[in-house]
């Protein structure tokens, strides 16, 4: 690659033809839906610097229907993930304290919403989320790299997503085994990004 061309990003054929990115395993995954249990794995991450992040909230279907999520709130690391059910107020409270606390990299992919929400929902805009685009974008990427397009440039691999989790509800009591293995592996995915980008 000469100094001035733009480096490939993968199209989604492209992409199809990889062989698979190993995700994280259910076991290695925990849901948090109590402010008891936020506070039981706090220790645990505030260890870590970097953090894979991610929310996720209902779809909306009417024009002007606003969203009132997220709902769930993904962070991960090297070897575990956990989703934070944000249905109970004290539980909610207990992950806004948790994601304002300083000297934590919140690394993730389209985070301008996430931004918008947490700060309409959870009261906080954490100083440290990092949106990995943009280093895509300084490395001459000139389309938009999501975490696929990331997982296929970086390791060659191919990162599977569900549109059917992707567009379930998100503000459900109990999630179902899918939704959480989803939610849990784009905050990983993240997290795996950011780590071979050296962040």
């Amino acid at each position: 690659m000469t100094a001035h061309s733009t480096p490939h990003t993968p199209s989604k054929d492209e992409i199809d033809a990889l062989p698979p990115f190993e995700t994280l395993r259910p076991e290695r995954i925990t849901v948090v839906h109590s402010a008891d249990g936020v506070r039981a794995v706090t220790p645990r991450l505030r260890a870590e610097r970097v953090w894979g992040f991610d929310t996720e909230s209902k779809p909306t279907f009417l024009r002007d229907e606003v969203s009132d999520g997220p709902h769930v709130v993904q962070l991960a690391c090297a070897d575990h993930a956990w989703v934070f059910q944000l249905g109970d107020r004290a539980c909610l409270h207990a992950v806004a304290e948790l994601l304002d606390s300083p000297g934590h990299v919140l690394a993730g992919f389209g985070l301008g919403d996430d931004r918008k929400r947490l700060q309409r929902k959870l009261g906080v805009s954490p100083d440290g989320l990092l949106e990995l685009n943009t280093l895509f974008r300084q490395r001459g990427h000139r389309k938009e790299v999501g975490v696929k397009a990331a997982v296929a440039i970086l390791f060659g691999q191919r990162f599977a997503k569900s549109k059917k989790a992707a567009t379930s509800n998100w503000a459900n009591d109990h999630l179902s085994p899918s939704q959480v293995v989803y939610a849990a592996n784009d905050a990983w995915g993240a997290y795996r990004v950011a780590q071979a980008l050296g962040v």
